[in-house]
């Protein structure tokens, strides 16, 4: 039913949008030449931000914010590597590098960039005390004994935000439909869409929250500025290595998408979570066109590994049942 209804509400935001998606002249590369004919900024197409580039700056590249060429190149090759090791003893190993799409790292050194250090700021006592619990757990023998201990985004369900935009290792791409009064974004991982009005409506009762919140966007000259709130914390695994999945409840998200030329969106977003971090935090990385259409991706299809999890427990629990009797 949920379908159906999205169904609804993008259709006649797809087949309004697709009028737009005209070619720009080859001679009008200014950012001011990509306008829809309602005159908005024209942030249309399929766009990717795939990269290898860190999210936090690593501790060998302190205090510098760029690569140079012969850098960035080595550093993607090292990527590959590592990608392509042998799994360690007791291991059945995981995807190499053949099974990722991770692009190439930017001349950025992070995709942080506030903090100037390019590192995340430092997690509040609540948030160490609750990644130590979900450690302890996770590392438990007896883990997971219930479908609720594995979080959403293992179960297909979504990234939560921002993880939604975010890059990792493949199928970070995404299509930007635009009506005069809203923009949809469609992200092919986890197959999540995106419907943000531009409307001036204010943002749903505080109570309701939702995987990806409650999104209402303006223009801010040619940039797009989007505001999230309502987002929940039951997307609860924090992975602040190489991307965040999901904050807090009460996360308070600004995304800014600006067209720089025909190739490339300048996209970043703050974090302001005072229940997880210590102090706002920004990163920017670009988006670039990508060729070709964007698939489903079929997550559950075939996806036995839930079942095959809760058997192992349950086999578990009659073994420690049996070695008690």
């Amino acid at each position: 039913m949920r379908q159906n209804k999205l169904g609804r509400i993008v259709a006649p935001v797809v087949g309004l949008a697709l009028l737009a998606l005209a070619p720009v002249p080859a001679q009008a590369q200014d950012a001011g030449a990509f306008r829809t004919p309602w005159g908005h900024p024209d942030l249309q197409g399929a766009w990717t931000n795939t990269t290898t580039t860190p999210m936090q700056r690593p501790e060998e590249l302190a205090g510098r914010e760029r690569l140079s060429a012969e850098e960035r190149a080595e550093l993607d090759a090292e990527a590959i590597r590592n990608a392509d090791r042998p799994p360690p003893p007791g291991s059945t190993g995981a995807y190499n590098d053949f099974w990722f799409e991770r692009g190439v790292r930017t001349e950025q050194t992070a995709w942080v960039v506030d903090p100037p250090d390019g590192r995340l700021p430092p997690i509040t006592a609540k948030e160490r005390d609750r990644m130590a619990a979900m450690a302890v757990m996770r590392n438990a023998d007896e883990y997971p004994t219930t479908w609720e201990d594995v979080n959403i985004y293992e179960r297909c369900i979504s990234r939560g935000m921002p993880g939604t935009m975010m890059p990792g290792f493949y199928n970070h791409n995404y299509l930007i439909l635009q009506t005069p009064d809203s923009v949809v974004i469609r992200a092919e991982m986890v197959h999540d869409t995106r419907v943000i009005p531009l409307d001036g409506r204010p943002h749903i009762d505080a109570s309701i929250r939702q995987w990806l919140g409650d999104s209402r966007g303006y223009w801010d000259g040619d940039t797009l500025v989007v505001v999230t709130t309502n987002l929940t914390d039951k997307l609860w695994e924090r992975r602040f290595s190489n991307t965040v999945y999901g904050t807090g409840e009460y996360m308070h998200l600004e995304e800014r998408f600006t067209r720089i030329d025909e190739n490339t969106i300048d996209y970043r977003f703050t974090v302001t979570d005072p229940t997880t971090f210590q102090r706002s935090w920004t990163a920017a990385t670009p988006m670039e066109t990508l060729d070709g259409p964007l698939f489903e991706y079929a997550c559950h299809e075939g996806n036995y590994a839930m079942v095959n999890m809760l058997s192992g427990a349950r086999v578990r629990e009659r073994d420690a049942a049996a070695a008690g009797r």
